[in-house]
């Protein structure tokens, strides 16, 4: 008998398996699923919270019935595989000398998407979670507010990562960086541009004007679109965008939504005919949206009479990024910032500089008369945050949950009523915790349950509170 158990770890043990995986591949790995998998969130699920596009079929979520994920709408295991992941490589960077260049990017990269987690959820485990084995199966839920602002929190780990890249003085390259060809002076710029977003984002809660001000006086943000913390689409598998590979069935279940289509009607703005395809019945010259949450049993739909996604998103993705921060984000936040007093800064100048950005993120060209008519900074009736805030939605397409987000902090654009809601009319202002942490984690869950009445969508995150 003990013979059968004689040697038994080392017999059993595959001698060409490798027993730790190479930060760089763990790196590129993380940064590829994350965007591509927000990406494809993006588009089915996020685009449908924020109005820019509509569910013909399949749209459960679409009408708010948010704990019924269909073709999207599940994004709590892709922030925790990746962030479980990503954690791995922060452990190898402060044990293994050779692998030290890895910890600022790997802060950086824990603090932007567990600011992503948190602001579509709220409270979530955190502190005692992304350990594996080495950490709680069951990990309690951490406070929003201190997720945020505690130490080895989103702005406390930005500062970390900025200190960790400026402390490296060895030469031993940062490697499998698809986001900045592993630049760590773009690595810096992304977590200032970081800080100036989720500043502004707690805003509301939390006096920010003096580290704003800072930030835009120093300079070192994104201001041009080479900047771009991206990575590119390609036209082939594996590397396009997702719904271009996917039946065109799916890819036909999703349109112009009105709320869009009004936007950009009002605003003539060119961006539409990038963004989506005239209907089949007017040869591509009319763009016809649909209003959100359609009851589909009921409901008889022509699909040529409506706007499909543009050619961006299928036929040629080569076109498309997976979007982590860009530059004319960070005008905008910075435009608004200034509109509210949180800097001392020329709002207007900013804002225009971020259209002007945004177009051209867009590959569209910008109207000559587009900052002096319609798309103004003082447009008439309108507010110069709800125009910053418009432009941040529109060209955030696609960019996961961003527009949807946007709208709960600010209200900006004003969104359409569903047509069959499942929510009792309202707009769901905060994600619902999955069903696997009741089952999983259930202690911990029902904490947090209870503290959104019963795991609500219509219970505000910390920073959304009044």
């Amino acid at each position: 008998m003990s013979s059968c158990t004689k040697d038994f770890e080392e017999i059993n043990t595959n001698p060409n398996a490798p027993n730790t995986v190479q930060p760089s591949l763990l790196l590129r790995q993380v940064i590829y699923d994350f965007g591509e998998q927000m990406s494809y969130e993006g588009f089915v699920a996020g685009d449908l919270l924020s109005q820019h596009r509509t569910a013909l079929d399949f749209n459960l979520f679409d009408r708010h019935a948010l704990k019924s994920p269909q073709l999207g709408g599940n994004p709590w295991p892709i922030f925790y595989k990746n962030l479980r992941d990503n954690e791995i490589i922060l452990t190898q960077s402060r044990e293994v000398e050779t692998f030290a260049v890895y910890e600022g990017p790997a802060l950086i990269l824990k603090a932007y998407i567990t600011a992503g987690l948190t602001d579509l959820f709220g409270d979530v485990p955190y502190s005692e979670a992304f350990n594996g084995v080495d950490g709680s199966v069951t990990p309690a839920y951490d406070l929003q507010e201190n997720i945020y602002q505690a130490e080895n929190g989103i702005l406390d780990n930005l500062n970390k990562g900025i200190a960790a890249i400026e402390t490296y003085n060895d030469v031993i390259a940062l490697e499998g960086d698809i986001l900045f060809g592993g630049n760590l002076e773009g690595w810096i710029t992304f977590a200032n541009s970081l800080k100036i977003k989720h500043l502004l984002r707690i805003s509301n809660k939390v006096d920010v004007s003096e580290e704003m001000q800072t930030l835009f006086n120093n300079g070192n943000y994104f201001t041009s679109n080479s900047q771009n913390a991206i990575f590119n689409f390609t036209n082939t598998d594996p590397n396009s965008f997702r719904l271009a590979q996917l039946r065109v069935g799916d890819f036909n279940n999703f349109v112009l939504s009105e709320t869009m289509e009004n936007v950009l009607k009002n605003l003539n703005d060119t961006r539409i005919s990038t963004f989506f395809r005239g209907t089949a019945n007017s040869n591509g010259a009319e763009f016809e949206g649909l209003i959100n949450g359609i009851d589909a049993a009921n409901t008889s739909i022509e699909l040529a009479e409506l706007s499909l996604a543009g050619t961006a998103f299928r036929e040629d993705t080569s076109t498309l990024d997976a979007n982590f921060l860009t530059a004319w984000e960070t005008y905008f936040n910075l435009a608004e910032a200034a509109e509210r007093g949180l800097i001392q800064a020329d709002a207007r100048s900013l804002y225009e500089t971020g259209v002007n950005l945004a177009f051209e993120y867009w590959q569209t060209d910008l109207p000559a008369d587009y900052l002096t008519s319609a798309g103004a900074y003082d447009a008439a009736g309108t507010t110069p945050i709800q125009q910053i805030i418009t432009q941040k939605w529109i060209a955030n397409i696609i960019n996961g949950y961003e527009g949807w987000v946007e709208w709960r902090r600010t209200g900006f654009p004003e969104f359409l009523s569903i047509q069959a809601s499942l929510n009792n009319g309202l707009i769901p202002v905060r994600m619902p915790y999955p069903a696997e942490e009741e089952a999983l984690n259930n202690e911990n869950y029902q904490q947090a349950a209870n503290a959104t009445n019963g795991n609500s969508i219509d219970v505000p995150v910390w920073w959304d509170e009044n």
